[in-house]
């Protein structure tokens, strides 16, 4: 505890540093306050801040204490800091071999070849001859005329499912751009709505932007879901490589590539295998507890403020894991995901907190916990708003900062979705940078992190990746070490502090957002969802909620 009294601490104000000009304030933002924050959450003592963890409540009193050493109002429900949630873990034992029976016997070995977890907080699940059924991309989307379905029933079946949407067609699914219809969770909800007994997603690094070791890591831990829901569910969830679904599709003279031709065509059907499974899962299920993390500061506007810019970014990782890494290391550290953007946050309530004039708009600053569960957090304060969704003008979130160098671009993820792009291109050429759209628009980066939860109750939001067009570095050069960092280190043991890091690009855009935020809580409008975007009506209800 005294380490953490210290570098709480080392954090004040010293005297006569505050009540500053804007520019002022954006030279706080420098790379010894993101490197101090960074090496306090990422380090062993807090265990990967796990959910729940002991590691977890410090890092939520690491946070408040930050906030309050800033002077920053608690903005917590009861006048506190947190906003806490229950959560149910469930740590799933899944036999070493799976047996897929048909025709012929197909075994699938746990970790190398499958994943599956309980889809239901039991202690127990079983599913015993179970017809396997391949539902193509198992997505029904009405707006394209798009059913993998048809009149199928699948109920207590075990459905096959490719990862990802088709893309192959610009008209359909916006081409190569991946929407919510390709995430794994779309995808498991689809088979519990129709009442499936399971769902085995096959994986690709194509399909999922990340190798099959993510799964490995991020799968086989305790898993964790918001107490009390009510949604329908599957028994069993699970992963299988794909020279795993190869040989199980080999097996009953199915050609997995055919099918996945056939898959991209709203002609598809689902085709029903003469292959069986039974499987019992255990499961150890726990209650725990997890925290989100609120302050604010008031606006000066009479009428603006009480609406609010909110800074998000979450604080937790996975933890401990069971199995540890060929160095020997089973912490989970994230540092760069996401020590790096907490700490970021963490900079800019600095920087707000030292200003001589506030913004007229209210800035909320909330570090949210449980991301990496499925967005659980900020699905939280979603459904749990402490302020009104159509209060919050805009989120600015963060997770993960650039740590390769400066760079002539930034990345803004869901570019095109609303009028906050014309904010960042203007704060953007005040650094002689321009702004690009998602680098890789497949992998659905807009659908993997907090700002969806938001976007969901209408809050429209800006999300940056790293640049790639790294100044001084030859072409491809950034992207190369970017894809480097997802296949390496994403979800893995090695995804800890670096003193090595370049983070004068991470700087730039820091403050690049700390200014977007306050142009965005001075100007007169709040910012929109683009006419027709997917989260407009969703902005048009929040709205109608606050009239009188």
């Amino acid at each position: 505890m005294a380490t953490l009294l210290l570098a709480t601490a080392a954090f004040a104000d010293p005297p006569g540093e505050t009540d500053v000009d804007v520019e002022t304030s954006v030279g706080s933002i420098d790379e010894d306050v993101l490197r101090g924050h960074i090496r306090f959450l990422a380090d062993d003592l807090l265990e990967g801040r796990g959910p729940g963890s002991r590691g977890d409540a410090l890092t939520q009193l690491y946070l408040a204490t930050q906030f309050q050493t800033m002077g920053l109002q608690p903005a917590g429900p009861d006048g506190g800091w947190l906003q806490s949630f229950p959560l149910v873990g469930v740590q799933t034992q899944c036999p070493p071999e799976i047996h897929f029976r048909g025709p012929q016997t197909v075994t699938l070995d746990y970790y190398d070849d499958y994943i599956a977890t309980v889809g239901m907080p039991e202690p127990q699940v079983e599913v015993t001859d179970a017809p396997l059924v391949f539902v193509g991309y198992g997505i029904q989307a009405p707006e394209y005329d798009w059913d993998d379905f048809k009149d199928v029933d699948v109920r207590g079946k075990i459905l096959v499912m490719m990862n990802n949407d088709p893309s192959h067609d610009p008209e359909l699914f916006e081409g190569k751009r991946r929407l919510y219809y390709g995430r794994w969770d779309y995808k498991y909800a689809m088979a519990a709505k129709l009442g499936a007994a399971g769902a085995f997603i096959i994986h690709t690094e194509a399909s999922a932007g990340y190798p099959y070791k993510v799964v490995q890591t991020s799968w086989s831990g305790e898993e964790f879901e918001l107490a009390g829901g009510q949604q329908p569910r599957t028994k069993v969830r699970g992963w299988m490589t794909e020279p795993a679904a190869k040989e199980l599709f080999d097996s009953v003279d199915l050609d997995l590539d055919e099918l996945r031709r056939q898959a991209n065509q709203r002609s598809f059907r689902p085709v029903e295998m003469p292959t069986k499974l039974s499987m019992k899962l255990t499961a150890e299920v726990r209650k725990k507890e997890t925290a989100n993390v609120l302050a604010m500061l008031p606006g000066s506007d009479p009428e603006l403020k009480d609406q609010y810019v909110v800074f998000m970014a979450h604080h937790d990782h996975i933890g401990i894991a069971a199995q540890r890494s060929a160095k020997g290391d089973n912490i989970y550290n994230g540092a760069i995901d996401n020590a790096s953007g907490t700490a970021a946050v963490l900079a800019i309530a600095r920087a707000c907190s030292r200003l001589k004039e506030r913004p007229r708009r209210s800035i909320l600053f909330a570090a949210v916990g449980a991301e990496e569960q499925g967005l659980l957090g900020s699905k939280y304060f979603a459904t749990h708003p402490t302020v009104p969704a159509g209060a919050m003008a805009a989120v600015i979130n963060i997770d993960g900062v650039n740590h390769i160098g400066r760079t002539h671009d930034v990345n803004m993820i869901g570019m095109g979705k609303s009028t906050l792009d014309e904010v960042l291109v203007q704060q953007a050429k005040r650094q002689n940078r321009i702004v690009t759209p998602d680098h890789f628009p497949d992998r659905g980066y807009y659908y993997r992190s907090d700002q969806f939860s938001l976007a969901k109750i209408g809050v429209p939001g800006i999300y940056l990746h790293s640049g790639v067009n790294v100044i001084g570095k030859p072409a491809g050069w950034g992207e190369q070490q970017m894809d480097r960092w997802v296949k390496e280190d994403y979800h893995q043991p090695s995804d800890e502090y670096d003193p090595a890091w370049n983070l004068a690009g991470a700087i730039e855009d820091i403050r690049l957002l700390y200014r977007a935020g306050l142009q965005i809580a001075d100007q007169d409008a709040m910012p929109q969802w683009n006419p027709g975007d997917e989260f407009e009506a969703a902005r048009q209800r929040a709205l109608a909620e606050l009239q009188p």
